[in-house]
């Protein structure tokens, strides 16, 4: 008798099924019929690595997969020796060669019309995450970010960071559209081109909302016609004298904008 640990991760591996990642990501990216696993296979075995409720993804991966009922996870003939850093490593390479972010939009735009995610109102905000290590930055790959010192959400200034762009819908916070920055970018800077390239490429207008940094001349000239709410930094000095005023005396102003 051999028993094999399934856990939490065949409610993980349905939900990638239901999506349909692994067809996407093969049709995306291309299979090979010498590969005993696709690279929607791989990526879906990341995934359940990921979500793992482990302390070190991608480490000793195949060892990961030891125990598991590999085959029901993943599909007929596949076993864990089949996961091994090379295999991996071709599919992280392909991934940032389509495209980060593009990959992304791919996959999004496939769960909203499967799950039928509303996706009238948007939301986009950004966050760090700080790393350890040289990570010496290289001129000759003009596509990566570049892992370097900024402004750190968690407090740690001394360490190199990257950052990540997340814009989610309204209706239930899915992810709509992800995009990686350098560690030193800021918000007031990206937030309008970000907003005017996701509402480029998915085509569906929508309201986007984003905080204070994005509110400035420049970025409300860039957007243009792009619908958005966002609320006025009190830095200005009009915000400011509002806030000090009598609450009592300001008089609200009703919107006629639909939605």
């Amino acid at each position: 008798m051999q028993i094999e640990n399934l856990e939490h991760l065949g409610l993980v591996a349905a939900l990638v099924d239901e999506l349909g990642l692994v067809e996407l990501t093969d049709n995306l990216l291309g299979t090979h019929k010498l590969h005993h696993i696709s690279p929607g296979q791989v990526l879906k075995a990341m995934i359940l690595n990921g979500l793992g409720f482990i302390s070190a993804p991608l480490y000793l991966f195949s060892e990961f997969f030891e125990g598991k009922p590999v085959e029901h996870l993943l599909g007929p003939g596949i076993q864990a020796e089949h996961l091994n850093d090379d295999r991996l490593g071709r599919v992280l390479d392909a991934l940032f060669e389509y495209g980060t972010t593009a990959f992304f939009l791919q996959v999004a735009m496939q769960a909203v019309a499967i799950f039928g995610v509303s996706v009238e109102q948007w939301h986009l905000d950004s966050t760090s995450f700080a790393l350890d290590g040289a990570y010496e930055s290289s001129e000759e790959d003009l596509q990566a970010i570049e892992i370097c010192r900024g402004y750190s959400r968690d407090h740690r200034p001394e360490l190199k960071q990257f950052l990540v762009n997340l814009l989610c819908s309204a209706d239930g916070g899915i992810p709509l559209w992800f995009k990686a920055g350098s560690g030193n970018e800021t918000d007031s800077q990206t937030f309008a081109s970000l907003m005017t390239t996701f509402a480029q490429q998915w085509q569906a207008p929508g309201l986007c909302v984003v905080d204070a940094a994005f509110y400035s001349e420049p970025n409300l000239q860039q957007v243009g016609s792009l619908p958005w709410l966002s609320r006025v930094p009190q830095t200005l000095g009009a915000a400011q004298q509002l806030v000090s005023s009598d609450v009592e005396q300001l008089q609200a102003t009703p919107c006629q904008l639909e939605g």
